[in-house]
């Protein structure tokens, strides 16, 4: 497992998100930004998700006031669990293709009152299962619109 580290200045965050990016056009990055003036920069040099002080405060204070709904990690990042789609019943996360196809991807997984997290693209997808995704808001709905029928379920 390789354990992130987090560069304590914004300009260093800036350079290794464009030197990332370069060399592994297909991993997820995800940043941190002293000042929420270089969030923006930091989206434009090809990170995927980046967090700042104050996206991080504004989001605990929303989870902490609607506890049942949307769980918010960072900003337009959400957290929601849908029931199993008839699609991927019996098919490997891998062979799923969810995050490819909508830009989602599954964090978790719930089965027989177990939570498995961070499942390995192995794992085969079972017909009583539900998934827990991670995604940005536009993410959701596209995973939504393009598996109808699915339940998205309120976050427990």
């Amino acid at each position: 497992m390789v354990r992130p580290q987090f560069p304590h200045n914004d300009l260093t965050n800036i350079y290794l998100t464009i030197y990332c990016r370069k060399l592994r056009p297909d991993i997820q990055i995800i940043c941190r930004a002293n000042l929420d003036r270089n969030v923006s920069k930091l989206h434009a040099a090809g990170a995927d998700l980046v967090m700042s002080y104050g996206s991080l405060s504004a989001n605990t204070i929303l989870n902490l006031l609607k506890p049942d709904e949307v769980l918010m990690l960072a900003e337009g990042l959400n957290v929601f669990r849908a029931s199993m789609h008839p699609s991927f019943v019996g098919k490997s996360l891998a062979d799923s293709h969810i995050r490819m196809r909508t830009g989602c991807s599954v964090i978790a997984i719930s089965r027989d009152g177990e939570m498995l997290s961070n499942p390995a693209p192995s794992v085969r997808f079972n017909e009583n299962d539900e998934i827990i995704l991670i995604g940005t808001d536009d993410a959701e709905k596209r995973f939504l619109k393009m598996y109808p029928g699915l339940t998205k379920l309120k976050s427990s």
